[in-house]
């Protein structure tokens, strides 16, 4: 695998590593209630998207870090994940 490509695959990593744990920390935190309530909260109230929209926050802040480090491939790797969550909130929402 080329250099290239393994960036982007750590960026890709990075990025969905950092969506859920922002999905744990808005979970186990910012929450007023315990963990169980609110995921049974997101799932009645079918707030996939909206919740995981929020939890894509993070990924802007990884994206900065790679681009002021100058990892342009990784960056780009976040890029794409971020993209994919878009998507996937889009898909949520509407379907």
């Amino acid at each position: 695998m080329g250099t290239v490509k393994k960036d982007i695959l750590i960026g890709i990593s990075v990025a969905l590593f950092a969506t859920f744990g922002g999905i744990f920390l808005y979970l186990e935190y910012f929450s007023k209630f315990s963990f169980e309530d609110t995921l049974q909260m997101i799932k009645e109230g079918n707030l996939y998207g909206k919740v995981l929209s929020l939890a894509a926050i993070p990924n802007l802040f990884v994206f900065f870090i790679f681009i002021k480090k100058k990892q342009d491939h990784k960056a780009k790797g976040v890029l794409m994940a971020t993209i994919l969550i878009a998507l996937t909130t889009f898909i949520l929402k509407f379907f």
